[in-house]
């Protein structure tokens, strides 16, 4: 039975998102046979049946996650998704990562944790004006070092501990974080397309990982159950 906090799913909706469109059947992965119902134009179509219930267990998961306080890390560094991933993390008031994935994020946490006191502290130091006693120079060079500092680590500043859950808007793009991710015991979300092994997901959600459009209904659902929850 359904929680009573997860969304409703519809898959008509989910249909008119895209999400059945998986890749061409020259690359599918065999593990993901089971969530195929059939080829269209060379492409495999996925069972949006299927594909429901897989979703209606993440969400149910990621709303009692929430709901016991923990806290769910939004991963998208696919160009298209960036923008629509950060949002839907801010929206939630959860933790992210739209540009690279830094090797070591989570194996070499106690060093990301570093850095990001480093660039907290720089950050500090510009908006207070304590950088205006360097030259015109320096405080440029400043400025390059903040940007960097702020595409890598914005999503993560206020990360003290490892995150309890991991999202992955698709895990083949962001296969580094859901190796590192299961070493850790960081429990995984993830989106699966017709390409990938599911296994590398505890709650795989076969679905189309390209198209802004699933990704985007996907995000919404998750959005919803973690408001749900709080």
């Amino acid at each position: 039975m359904a929680d009573t906090k997860s969304p409703i799913l519809n898959t008509e909706e989910m249909q008119t998102a895209g999400l059945h469109f998986g890749h061409r059947v020259s690359r599918l992965h065999p593990k993901m046979k089971p969530y195929v119902s059939g080829i269209k134009n060379n492409v495999h179509i996925i069972d949006l049946e299927k594909s429901s219930k897989e979703l209606q267990k993440a969400l149910e998961f990621v709303s009692k996650a929430v709901g016991e306080g923990k806290t769910v890390l939004f991963v998208g560094t696919k160009i298209q998704m960036k923008d629509l991933v950060k949002q839907a993390a801010e929206v939630s008031r959860m933790p992210y990562v739209v540009e690279r994935w830094l090797g070591g994020m989570f194996t070499n946490f106690e060093t990301i944790v570093k850095r990001v006191q480093y660039y907290k502290e720089l950050e500090n130091k510009k908006a207070t004006g304590e950088l205006e006693k360097y030259t015109k120079k320096e405080r440029s060079m400043f400025d390059k070092e903040l940007e960097i500092l702020r595409k890598k680590f914005e999503g993560v500043k206020h990360l003290s501990k490892l995150p309890d859950v991991v999202l992955l808007l698709d895990v083949k793009k962001d296969i580094t974080a859901a190796k590192e991710a299961r070493k850790k015991g960081i429990k995984i979300v993830g989106v699966v397309d017709t390409n990938i092994d599911p296994a590398y997901a505890d709650y795989p959600i076969p679905a189309n990982d390209d198209a802004i459009s699933s990704i985007r209904y996907i995000l919404d659902k998750v959005t919803e159950a973690i408001g749900n929850a709080k």
